[in-house]
């Protein structure tokens, strides 16, 4: 199966569930490594002082070549896989992703490895799992 993790950079249980999910013989898009040479798109690489953008600058930064490598590199990558795992805790451009597979009929599993702030929308997945052995084991009936 053609996974996508749609994650944070700030999750650190991200790597251990592709690494998992790949040793379970799925091909497992890594956004932190999306193809060989490529550490994966950060807002650093065109402006080290990025956090304290005016909203202008944001939405100019949005058209900066990089930042459309970036976004075409994982919507790319969106496009090839057959289903998404969300996995939690993540922020707003994991669920946009999400969103993205629920609005194209992809299945969408969410990935709560830890406490996190309930999500009622969190009912348009097509599973919610407690840990990667159970996912997996899913996955793997399908």
């Amino acid at each position: 199966m053609k996974i996508y993790v749609a994650s944070s950079w700030r999750n650190l249980d991200q790597p251990k569930v592709v690494y998992l999910l790949r040793g379970a013989a799925h091909a497992v898009y890594d956004f932190r490594n999306p193809y060989p040479g490529n550490k994966g798109f950060h807002w650093s690489e065109i402006d080290n002082d990025w956090q304290n953008w005016t909203p202008t600058q944001y939405r100019e930064a949005l058209g900066h070549p990089i930042a459309i490598d970036g976004y075409l590199t994982d919507f790319t990558a969106m496009e090839w896989a057959d289903v998404c795992v969300l996995l939690l805790p993540c922020g707003r451009s994991a669920h946009l992703e999400a969103g993205y597979f629920v609005g194209a009929g992809k299945p969408l599993h969410v990935l709560i490895l830890d406490k996190c702030e309930p999500e009622l929308m969190y009912k348009m997945a097509t599973g919610i799992y407690t840990s990667i052995d159970e996912l997996i084991r899913y996955l793997e009936e399908r």
